[in-house]
């Protein structure tokens, strides 16, 4: 009936069978704008595009938080959502060390890693997170966020739970 669509659609099959990226279960919503469900990813590439995927989804004022295991793909996510906030992804590196990396893009975006931290308020504090959290047009991505404790966060909040390491597939898991 309209053979434009099936193109479309056919398009969009061959897409994500060539990214290898397996759906399932995913929800959306009028109230919510990050697609929720959890996602097979069998390379790191696959990786970056489903963070690219979600990063194209943020409009500004989204918090993330970001776990998994040492070596789960985090930073390689992370790039991915830096590429579709335009920020070149070679340009983004785990802020281990740093604490808090910001970048300029079409939205003004934090990554933040708690994991060299003691938890509480004080990792908060660490990072000037009530600062950063000002800032309505900002995307913040929070690696290792269970530090925080019983942190108050604001309501927009994305739980994204990376699950496997080394060369296995990853199970990437995002809900509300």
């Amino acid at each position: 009936m309209f053979p434009s669509l099936n193109v479309y659609f056919a398009a969009a099959n061959d897409l994500r069978n060539a990214l290898r990226i397996k759906h399932e279960n995913v929800t959306t919503s009028t109230q919510q704008h990050i697609s929720t469900g959890v996602w097979q990813t069998h390379n790191a590439g696959a990786t970056f595009n489903l963070g690219k995927q979600i990063g194209a989804q943020l409009s500004g004022g989204e918090i993330i938080l970001l776990d998994g295991p040492l070596g789960a793909g985090k930073t390689v996510f992370v790039k991915g959502i830096a590429a579709a906030l335009e920020i070149d992804p070679e340009e983004v590196t785990s802020p281990s060390f740093t604490l808090v990396n910001p970048y300029a893009g079409r939205l003004p975006f934090f990554h933040i890693d708690l994991y060299r931290l003691d938890e509480g308020a004080a990792a908060a504090h660490a990072v000037d997170l009530e600062e950063l959290l000002t800032d309505e047009r900002a995307v913040v991505v929070i690696e290792w966020a269970e530090r925080l404790g019983q942190y108050p966060l604001p309501a927009n909040l994305w739980r994204i739970v990376i699950a496997g390491d080394g060369a296995s597939r990853r199970s990437i898991s995002i809900s509300r």
